[in-house]
């Protein structure tokens, strides 16, 4: 695979900071990295499934384009990939899955009107992430006295 980098899959460089967000009542309507507003963008993701191999789903996420930065909902990319499993391979359901990178939109549409294409060819037109980031919520709220008086003194917001 020329072009792969140490614990690379796809053969274009790597684009996009991307996290996967796993709280189910925060979408992130501005960026956590630059505090601009985030746009609703979709990303012919690569994704792997664990008894499946490699899948490319078109998805809506969140988008920062200043740091191109991409947040997908954990629960709503379960929700497609439910569906799709339910349909093709229902044993494949609540499989353990890994987003990759993104498929460039051209190859991707080849492959969702059926032209069929070979991992080699698929992986011409994947770019891995530059950077996987973890998101961490702060719930806010109230706090007893002591942790709020220890929150105010580190000036933390």
């Amino acid at each position: 695979m020329s072009g792969t980098g140490p614990g690379r899959v796809g053969h274009l460089p790597p684009r996009y900071a991307f996290a996967l967000n796993r709280y189910r009542h925060v979408r992130f309507s501005t960026c956590p990295k630059c505090k601009r507003t985030m746009n609703k963008r979709k990303f012919p993701l690569f994704i792997h499934v664990d008894g499946w191999g490699p899948l490319s789903l078109r998805k809506t996420c969140r988008y920062c384009p200043r740091c191109e930065f991409i947040i997908a909902h954990q629960d709503e990319l379960e929700g497609e990939l439910a569906y799709f499993f339910e349909r093709h391979c229902p044993d494949l359901v609540g499989n353990d899955y890994l987003v990759l990178g993104t498929v460039r939109l051209k190859a991707w549409k080849e492959g969702a009107h059926g032209k069929g294409t070979t991992l080699g060819q698929l992986l011409d037109d994947v770019a891995d992430f530059q950077k996987v980031l973890t998101l961490e919520v702060d719930g806010g709220g109230w706090f007893p006295s002591a942790a709020a008086d220890k929150h105010r003194n580190t000036g933390s917001a």
